[in-house]
């Protein structure tokens, strides 16, 4: 067993399986009514939940074992697979909530490519600008051939439409340029141009129900039973939980009042029923992970796993941080699930799948040392003996 696990960083191993069965936990506690009211066995999220912890687990582990350098040779198929499955989607994409995201699978599960492109585009452009190091000062050649695939993958996800995974995925380019040598003018003109088109496109975008979730985030009491409706539960939810919760299960607002109570919202029915502690205890092993793989990114001697271990903890922080924000109404409801906790399998698999990179980025740090000394003692005995 040791020797499986030898060179792991226990705090990435130990700290998402931690978050990951506990969100079954709490899916299980969230979504009991909302099964119950769709004519489902109360323990049909939990079972489903439960399935795809279970294959994350696996795909954790033995993503873990493979080598991270190992995709640098596949990055060609990476990029191209993540377009076809966005394609995938546009053509024969499952609606639901009026956005096309997911692809049915042999009629037995739903999955959300965009989850997994964020992964694929992460190694893309840590391969690409740890290849461009040494000309990254060129504007034209070091910096912007990238940035096409990055406007292509971005364009496919908004015609789902899906904002909040494009705002994702660009943010965490955003981390990635930063922690290359890019020159800050040409990071500047970068964001210039970003809000300049934004610009440019808000009125294309703009639609009665974006404008309903932006009025919904900043004045829901203006329309306590539309637009605000959500965010009041969420705040109703957060309040009664005080600073030690109701208790497991406890839970009013998941009782039909409290819409995506088990996707979404499920933050808020953690803060209901284990309060501000429990939400702090999240919150903490969520920051852990992201500050693990900062750290992780530092130790790193190339310029490829750096980036890669900058971009993982860029998604998982990001996403974070959007759903939090929504949840508390600093932020417009999206529909981003958080990290590990919210149903759904394909977040879960996704961010697994991340976790087992970035510990093997880590573990390939701790063992080279370790594998370079076990060479030159075997080298020597080799040499003492033939002498």
């Amino acid at each position: 067993m040791y020797r499986f696990f030898r060179g792991y960083d226990y705090t990435l191993l130990i700290v998402p399986i931690l978050l990951s069965a506990f969100g079954v936990v709490i899916v299980y506690s969230s979504s009991m009514v909302t099964a119950a009211v769709s004519g489902l066995e109360s323990t049909f999220y939990l079972k489903k939940q439960f399935q795809w912890f279970i294959i994350s687990l696996i795909a954790f582990l033995v993503v873990s074992k493979i080598p991270y350098k190992l995709y640098q040779r596949f990055v060609k198929l990476i990029i191209f697979l993540c377009v076809v499955l966005l394609g995938l989607v546009l053509l024969i994409g499952k609606e639901s909530n009026n956005a096309v995201r997911a692809i049915s699978l042999f009629g037995m599960f739903n999955l959300q490519p965009a989850e997994f492109v964020k992964i694929g585009l992460i190694i893309y452009l840590a391969h690409i600008y740890s290849k461009k190091q040494s000309y990254i000062d060129d504007f034209f050649k070091g910096v912007l051939p990238p940035l096409v695939i990055l406007i292509i993958i971005i364009g496919l996800i908004m015609l789902q439409p899906d904002i909040g995974t494009s705002a994702i995925i660009l943010l965490i380019a955003v981390f990635i340029l930063i922690s290359t040598n890019i020159r800050i003018r040409h990071l500047l003109f970068l964001g210039f141009v970003g809000i300049s088109s934004l610009l440019l496109v808000i009125p294309y975008m703009i639609t009665e129900r974006r404008i309903a979730r932006i009025t919904g985030a900043y004045q829901p009491f203006l329309s306590p039973d539309d637009s605000g409706y959500h965010l009041i539960h969420s705040y109703l939810a957060i309040g009664n939980g005080g600073l030690t919760g109701q208790g497991l299960g406890q839970s009013v607002q998941k009782l039909g009042f409290l819409w995506g109570a088990h996707t979404d919202f499920i933050m808020s029915v953690v803060a209901e029923e284990l309060g501000f502690f429990g939400v702090a205890i999240i919150i903490a092993l969520l920051m852990t992970i992201v500050l693990r793989g900062i750290y992780i990114a530092k130790q790193c001697n190339n310029d490829y796993g750096s980036f890669l271990a900058i971009g993982i903890s860029a998604m998982v922080g990001i996403q974070s941080v959007v759903n939090l924000g929504a949840i508390s109404g600093l932020l417009p409801i999206t529909g981003v699930p958080l990290p590990f906790l919210s149903y759904g399998g394909s977040s879960l698999l996704s961010m697994m799948i991340a976790m087992g990179i970035l510990n093997n980025i880590a573990r390939t740090n701790k063992l080279q040392p370790e594998l370079k000394r076990e060479q030159e003692k075997r080298e020597d005995r080799n040499f003492r003996f033939s002498s």
